[in-house]
Parts: C-alpha cells; structure tokens; sequence
C-alpha cells in the first residue's frame, strides 16, 4: 500500500475514534437542583418556584431572572423572552414567594432581607458558585442587594428598567406628571403636606393627582407605548393561572418601600449592564444613567423603541445584548 495513503488512513481512524470517545463522553454533572425543567423546593424557610431551560458554552454562568412587580412572577418572561434567550443561555426563571407559582408564606415574611436570603439559597440549591443575576423593575433592586451583600457570587450584574433609588424616581416621574398632565399636576402642587403636618412624597403627590380609570390609563400608557404588550402578559399569565395577588406588593410597600434607596452601590465591582427603555415613564431612564455614573463596571444602554418592558418591546436586541455580556469574560 502506498505508504501515504496507509497514513491517511491512520489519521482517519484516529479520528474516528476520538470523534466516538468524545460523543460517548458523559454529559457533565449537575446539581439535583440545576437539571432542566421546574423545581419545586423549600427555599429559606419557603416553598418555592423555578424552571431552568436553555444550552450555554461552557463557563457561561447560569442567568437567574428576578422579576418585578413585586408579585409579577416570572411566567411572563420565561414565555415570551426566554425563547430569545435560551439558544445560548442557560436561564433560571425564578418565582419570588408570594409570587407566581411559590408559596404565600403563613408568617408573611416578606422583607426585603428575606428575599435577598431566597435568593442565595437558590444559588446553593443550583450548586452555582456565581451566577448572573437579572432583575427587571422591583427585581433589580433584589439584584443590586443581592449583589451588595454576596459579591463573590454574582459573576454579571444585568439590571433592567430596575429602581434603585425611590424617591429620586418619584421625583423624575412628577416630572413627567407636570408634563403630561399639567392640569392634574396643578391641582397637587400646592398640597404638600399630609393630614400629620408631614411633607408629602413626591410618589404621593402623583398618587393624588390621579385616581381610578384616569390613573390606571396614565400607569399603563407610562409602562406600555405598545399596548398589545400588555395583552400579551395577561395572556400569558391567565394561560398559565397565575396573577400578581398584591401581598408581596403590600408588604413592601407598607414597610417603606417608597422611602428606600440602595446605598454603597459605588462598591459593586461586578461587569454590569444597565438597560433602559426610552418610552418608560414607570423608571425614567435619567435615574439609570445616575445609577450607572456612579457604579465602577458599568456599561448604560438605552432602548429606543422601548417603555418598561424592554425584552418585550425589542426582544431580539435585548437577548443579543444580555448574550454578549452574560458571555464575555
């Protein structure tokens, strides 16, 4: 046999059999609780909800998605933005007790500490060292503390028409009330204190200002510049037979939530993202560029075409941006 051809036909068999030791190979090991499809485990002291779907590179960390609301669920999300997301991330659709599919805990306990634990006994049930940890609206405030009190597992920071800083976007949106309604505005301006002899907030003023159908036309409008956005949320949700009960909501709302703000953010030195909707009148996006100009690792983007729910609004362009970060080293 020429003796070039009986090389070729050694390195061929070579290959052959490295081609077959390599599909035979076992799929790498995952934790019991990092396995596809939905979980259902007793997380800090609650039952709670999630689903893992999607194929990463590996090193890719998994991407656990902390809704909004707060009582959104992630229902939503997994549905129509996780088909986006899932071709090249391994995404972790996480419902918050009190939320979606997770339990109302008897105890009620429903602080913002709390959920900061759920969340890192979440990581531990994925078997996760790090994680890159996505929180859209009341979720990106659970990201950033989250992100505060456990550095060392958060690998990417994608924060999403997320609020950090309540008051100051309370005032942004009374901004946009004197602009959009001046005539409802100018009925409010001037009632600045409460029954207490208390200064009013900026979030009450708006809330006076607007009562009732005018009010929930103003909130939809300011979330939605595609109403069919919304239609499809609800859509979804009612398909599924969840809906957002309001009890996560009350309990932080009647703990202060309005009056908060995340401090120390300058310490974050995590790579992080902040993703903004131009149309959004719920988080106005000058309140994220302050966010970003005061983090060290921060990159802004702002979504033309968008109003609060970016990765519904431009979904392609949100998953090829959360890709390229959630992928970069």
């Amino acid at each position: 046999m020429n003796r070039f051809l009986h090389l070729a036909l050694c390195l061929a068999a070579v290959a052959l059999a490295s081609c077959n030791a390599a599909r035979n190979l076992p799929e790498p090991q995952v934790a019991p609780g990092a396995t596809s499809g939905e979980h259902e485990v007793t997380l800090n002291g609650a039952r709670q909800f999630y689903r893992i779907a999607g194929t990463a590179r590996p090193g890719v960390p998994l991407v656990v998605f902390l809704h909004g609301g707060p009582g959104q669920g992630s229902q939503h999300f997994d549905a129509l933005a996780g088909p986006y997301l899932e071709p090249q991330l391994r995404m972790v659709y996480y419902d918050q007790r009190g939320s979606g599919k997770s339990e109302r805990p008897a105890d009620r306990n429903y602080s913002l500490a709390t959920l900061v634990e759920d969340v890192e006994a979440l990581r531990r049930a994925l078997g996760a060292d790090k994680l890159a940890v996505l929180g859209h609206s009341f979720g990106g405030l659970l990201a950033l503390e989250y992100a505060l009190k456990y550095p060392e597992h958060v690998s990417h920071l994608i924060f999403v028409s997320g609020v950090w800083n309540f008051p100051l976007q309370c005032r942004l949106r009374v901004e946009r009330l004197a602009e959009l309604r001046p005539e409802a505005y100018a009925r409010v301006r001037g009632d600045t204190l409460d029954r207490e002899g208390k200064r009013r907030s900026d979030c009450d003023l708006e809330f006076l200002a607007l009562r009732g159908e005018e009010r929930e036309r103003y909130n939809t409008e300011a979330m939605f510049p595609n109403p069919h956005v919304a239609l499809r949320i609800d859509s979804v949700n009612a398909a599924r037979g969840v809906r957002n009960t309001g009890e996560l909501g009350r309990a932080l709302f009647g703990a202060g939530l309005l009056q908060y703000q995340v401090q120390s953010v300058a310490t974050l030195r995590m790579p992080t993202l902040i993703i903004a909707g131009r149309h959004d009148g719920a988080v106005r996006p000058a309140g994220l560029r302050m966010l970003a100009d005061r983090l060290p690792n921060a990159r802004f983007v702002e979504f033309a075409n968008s109003g609060h729910f970016v990765y519904l609004d431009e979904p392609e362009r949100f998953a090829r941006e959360v890709n390229l970060f959630v992928s970069s080293r």
